[in-house]
């Protein structure tokens, strides 16, 4: 086999140097730093104490056909290392680093020459380490291209007149000696094809976080200047930030005036006043809509490749390729921020009773719900079926957990076959096929025989009643919806401590057939009691007794509310109960309610 690599060390200042010039590109310096000031302080202590850092991995892309006929190498990607260059650069260069909120900051890690063995050398700065004389309080001031080792000497010794000088030369010559330390560099073969390189870079740690093809897009995305992916891949950040924290809209314009002056901004900018988090995407959800939608493919390999200029027909790299699908990817990115398309989306959820973030448990069924209703879009559906076959899509595939596995393949599959078959054609095939008439009396029971409380049938189940407009258990007026927007209570039919000293296991008197939503004050009223005994006090508040709970007033309401809630109206007659007769019945009732509420859709 050919070596796919080659292993060279070089000099940190080497390094540094390159990623100056841009010889290497390294996406992260323009992204949020994501260490903590405390592990740069402990890379210099290793550095410094002449310990191992690990290897950085770099690709130099693909060699590429221009459109004249002439060949162009491409940069070299780092695609591990990226944390530990931009350290680096930050604490031995006094390079800003942009944190988590996108402000501009200073590490500065401090120095103390006359540390012992059992001391440390390095500090993150502090207000009271400036104040210590015996620290150097920012260490980049002895890398500054003007910076002299005798004059910081003799100043160090100024302010430590005790010190022996010979201690202190020696400290700071042995940090500065730092930049003269060798770290490993693996340069991966430029004529690797894509496959092998995203296989590479999937498998790589950095930072403990395992990476993904998703960050090797954006890296690709991040580096390309040429057809505007710096912008495009600040594009998708800030719409990410801005989604979770509004108010970053009026930072983002000091922070980045230049981003600030583009169509991207003006095209996002309606999240300034948008505090709505039913979903709150991720580059990678942007990435995997927009791609798919736009270019009819579901794995992010490919748009590795295809922005690589990959012709897969002759498996040759071709600049028109690569400015194609730049074009392409951006009108995939503008679609998805729009505020028309996305607040669309957000309704269509709504609208099938999906209204909390906490019924949103698939990402990636949201996600290709959003690529259908784009498909959709352009292809003209009109609007009133194309919401209907969304929600329904969406329902079936929470039910069926269609995304859950291998959420790319899948992705693949119903994309071609959309593009094949037309989107009516697949989606109805679809439906009927994962969603017969004996996987609601048969399969799905069945599938309700559990306690996880965010199984997707409970979510669903709940789903269906906001969406039917239920009123919550024993409530007259409060329904479903406003418990589940101000964080009602899950109440146990048969109460959990009553089955606990029946001797009921906590898997089963946690069944999701045992819970109804209900107000608190109900839950609470309720307490422990056994459910034969709240129910007849029910049922003696209905005939002009005191009330207890809620108020329900007549056995025609209180049935009318058993049934919303899929409670067997044969309780309220019954000297006793059977728990588990009760949720087998229960979940009968429970999978037809779902499936009342997905025909509805």
């Amino acid at each position: 086999m050919a070596q796919r690599y080659s292993v060279t060390p070089h000099p940190i200042e080497t390094l540094l140097t390159w990623v100056k010039s841009k010889e290497i590109a390294i996406p992260e310096i323009q992204r949020p730093f994501v260490w903590e000031a405390t592990k740069v302080r402990n890379l210099l202590d290793s550095l410094y104490q002449g310990y191992p850092v690990g290897y950085l991995i770099a690709w130099k892309n693909p060699t590429i056909k221009l459109k004249d006929g002439s060949s162009s190498a491409g940069k070299r990607i780092l695609i591990d290392g990226q944390q530990r260059i931009t350290a680096m650069m930050a604490a031995l260069l006094g390079m800003e680093v942009l944190t988590k909120d996108y402000a501009r900051v200073r590490i500065r890690i401090a120095f103390n020459p006359l540390a012992k063995e059992d001391e440390p050398f390095f500090e993150v700065s502090n207000p009271a380490i400036a104040k210590n004389v015996q620290w150097i309080p920012d260490l980049s001031t002895l890398f500054q291209a003007d910076a002299d080792l005798l004059e910081e000497i003799d100043c160090y010794m100024e302010r430590n007149p005790s010190a022996d000088r010979k201690t202190v030369g020696k400290a700071l010559q042995n940090l500065l000696k730092i930049t003269s330390n060798h770290v490993g560099l693996i340069e991966l073969a430029e004529d690797l094809d894509i496959e092998t390189v995203t296989e590479i870079f999937i498998r790589v740690n950095s930072a403990g976080k395992e990476l993904s093809q998703a960050d090797f897009a954006m890296s690709k995305i991040a580096v390309n200047e040429s057809y505007g992916g710096n912008t495009l891949r600040k594009a998708i950040e800030y719409f990410c930030h801005l989604a979770v924290a509004p108010e970053f809209h009026s930072q983002l314009e000091k922070h980045d005036p230049t981003f600030a002056a583009t169509p991207f901004f003006q095209k996002m900018s309606w999240l300034k006043d948008v505090n709505d988090d039913i979903y709150d995407p991720t580059y990678t959800d942007m990435l995997r809509v927009a791609f798919t939608s736009e270019f009819g493919r579901g794995k992010l390999q490919d748009l590795v490749a295809l922005l690589s200029g990959r012709n897969f027909a002759s498996k040759q790299y071709e600049e028109a390729i690569s400015e194609e699908s730049f074009q392409k990817l951006e009108k995939g990115i503008y679609n998805f921020i729009s505020e028309t398309h996305f607040e669309r989306l957000t309704m269509i959820l709504r609208s099938a009773g999906f209204i909390t973030s906490d019924l949103i448990r698939s990402r990636n069924a949201v996600n290709f719900a959003y690529i259908l209703y784009l498909r959709g879009r352009q292809e003209k559906h009109p609007a009133n079926e194309l919401e209907s076959l969304v929600r329904r899509w969406f329902a079936m595939s929470v039910l069926t957990g269609r995304y859950s596995g291998s959420p790319e393949s899948t992705f693949d599959f119903d994309i071609r076959q959309i593009t094949s078959q037309g989107l009516r054609n697949f989606t109805d095939a679809v439906l009927e096929n994962e969603l017969p008439a004996t996987f609601w009396t048969g399969m799905l029971p069945q599938l309700m025989v559990t306690s996880s409380s965010i199984s997707p049938y409970f979510i669903a189940y709940q789903a269906a009643q906001v969406n039917a407009g239920d009123q919550g258990f024993l409530s007259t007026h409060i329904t479903v919806r406003d418990l589940m927007q101000n964080h009602g209570d899950k109440h146990h039919f048969f109460p959990r401590k009553h089955l606990q000293r029946q001797g009921v296991a906590r898997g089963q008197y946690n069944q999701i057939a045992n819970f109804v939503i209900t107000q608190t004050e109900i839950n609470i009223a309720i307490s422990d009691k056994a459910p034969e005994l709240y129910l007849g006090q029910m049922m003696e508040q209905c005939s002009g007794g005191p009330q207890l709970y809620g108020g329900i007033t007549s056995r025609e309401e209180l049935e009318r509310n058993l049934a919303m809630h899929c409670i067997p109206v044969s309780v309220l007659d019954a000297a006793s109960l059977n728990y588990e007769a009760f949720l087998e019945e229960r979940r009968k009732l429970m999978a037809l309610k779902i499936k009342t509420w997905v025909e509805s859709l």
